[in-house]
């Protein structure tokens, strides 16, 4: 059989025809095929069959089809550069994966109960359509230690993208709605009780300014992350010299790791994405908490969308936002996964370690919960409506009190000293059972003499919130350039 040639698994011959196109002959006389283990030479029995089903990770990494896929044939590229594959060996060896991605994309590819894990699969399924001889020639120098690296940063840069799009996406709804309800105001709370009066948008873009982080968060550590592990062998590294910087740029990757027994065992990237997966989380918990709380009758701020919200089979009157406590409770499971890795990671010695397998159900669990959780809640804040006269209902004059220690402060008081004083008016106010804004400014001036008439003018909700013009401030206008710096970072 010349070097150009494979056999496929119905004994057909595979020939790279000018590298442009492959023609199948009828082999003249069937070619043996391995049983397929990766790593059986050396074993004489049979694998126990419970350990073969809990080293099995094919239905978990079988995601990684694709990415293992383009990480072989761009090595099988730098093996043909290095001059250890022919250049129709190569063009054999894409023909054949290529056929592989396209079984796996159509459902048709065969698993078998002996398949390890995605990369069994795929060189098995190679050696089925090209033949052994050159199929068995892609793996040169090359270690699943490595391979399975490459395949999960390859995966998790899509993965990356992907969430920093449905952030940006929860931002840009964050901002519509935002824009929607610009004047209307609200309590704004600390410790659950009524703190000051603040305009209901500039809440809800405390938010979106979590979000932001988020996606920039995302974004550095997409080029911290971004480093080529493949050319590092099982531990010791390649002996063929290879340009594993070709090979970087190749896949997309902006440098190559600098130690190989480091880049084997290394899952600090899984820790970090899916501590920033679970940072997220914990963002959108809060956020669930607020409207859950919002969209309760003692508060009635906010009403959801029937969309996001269900029944009870009992109590005809119920609208349950259970789309929100999902959000809330799926932050659980997204801690608990980043805590495992964690602790998987705690006591391994250095290079590869089969502990290590668990780690793309880590990587995989936490983004499956993020996409569902952000796509949720863009759609929550999107659809539902703010109660305009029920937020204002729900301030009250006391929450002017801040305003009234401002108010002796720009008569030169001191703010220890006044916002003594305006302590004693509130104290006052409780004792006396009449509400601050009707104390009489003789009553105010029992307790301090640097009251009189101008006082009336605090006792305004609009004017409370519009003196905090300062960058950040829940003024109009500081509300409207919150929204213009984050459509900025949404359009860049």
């Amino acid at each position: 059989m010349s070097s150009n040639q494979g056999v496929n698994g119905s004994g057909m011959v595979v020939t790279a025809d000018n590298g442009h196109h492959q023609q199948p002959q009828q082999q003249q006389q069937q070619q043996q095929q391995p049983t397929f283990k990766l790593w059986g030479g050396r074993y004489t029995k049979t694998t126990d069959h419970v350990l073969a089903k809990v080293n099995n990770s094919l239905t978990v990494d079988k995601r990684l089809y694709a990415q293992d896929i383009d990480g072989s044939i761009a090595y099988a590229k730098c093996l043909a550069e290095a001059g250890l594959l022919t250049q129709s060996e190569y063009k054999v060896i894409v023909y054949g994966l290529e056929t592989c991605r396209t079984e796996w994309s159509k459902g048709t590819i065969k698993l078998l109960p002996r398949d390890e894990d995605v990369h069994t699969v795929n060189e098995r399924r190679l050696c089925e359509i090209i033949g052994p001889q050159i199929a068995g020639k892609l793996h040169t120098g090359r270690s699943r230690n490595e391979q399975v690296v490459v395949d999960m940063k390859l995966w998790m840069r899509d993965a990356i993208r992907d969430l920093q799009q449905q952030l940006l996406e929860l931002m840009r709804a964050s901002c519509e709605v935002a824009e929607r309800y610009l004047d209307v105001l609200m309590p704004g709370y600390t410790h659950m009780q009524r703190g000051q009066p603040v305009r209901f948008s500039h809440w809800l873009l405390s938010y979106a300014f979590y979000f932001r982080e988020d996606t920039a968060r995302f974004a550095e550590f997409s080029r911290r992350m971004n480093v080529l592990p493949l050319g590092s062998g099982a531990l010791a590294g390649n002996p063929f010299n290879i340009n594993r910087h070709k090979l970087a740029a190749d896949l997309g990757f902006d440098d190559v790791s600098q130690n190989s027994m480091n880049v084997v065992s290394d899952r600090d990237f899984v820790v970090e994405f899916n501590f920033l997966c679970t940072l997220v989380a914990v963002h959108m918990s809060r956020l669930a908490e607020d409207l859950i709380l919002y969209s309760t009758k003692e508060f009635n701020f906010i009403e959801l969308s029937e969309e996001y919200t269900t029944g009870s089979s009992l109590m005809p009157q119920k609208r349950n936002p259970d789309s929100l406590e999902l959000i809330r409770g799926m932050t659980g499971p997204v801690f608990g996964q980043h805590c495992g890795i964690l602790m998987t990671l705690k006591g391994l010695p250095s290079t590869y370690n089969k502990d290590l397998q668990g780690d793309k159900s880590a990587m995989f669990g936490v983004y499956d919960q993020l996409q569902l959780g952000l796509t949720l809640i863009t759609g929550i804040i999107r659809t539902m409506r703010v109660d305009e006269d029920r937020c204002i209902s729900a301030l009250g004059y006391e929450m002017l009190a801040t305003d009234m220690a401002y108010y002796l402060v720009r008569r030169g008081i001191p703010f220890r000293e006044a916002h003594h004083i305006s302590g004693e008016v509130v104290a006052h106010s409780e004792k006396v059972k009449i509400p601050i804004n009707k104390l009489t400014v003789e009553d105010l001036q029992e307790i301090s003499p640097h009251f009189d008439e101008s006082i009336s003018r605090i006792w305004n909700y609009e004017n409370s919130v519009e003196q905090y013009t300062v960058v950040g401030g829940t003024s109009k206008l500081s509300v409207q350039e919150q929204i213009r710096t984050l459509r900025a970072f949404i359009e860049t």
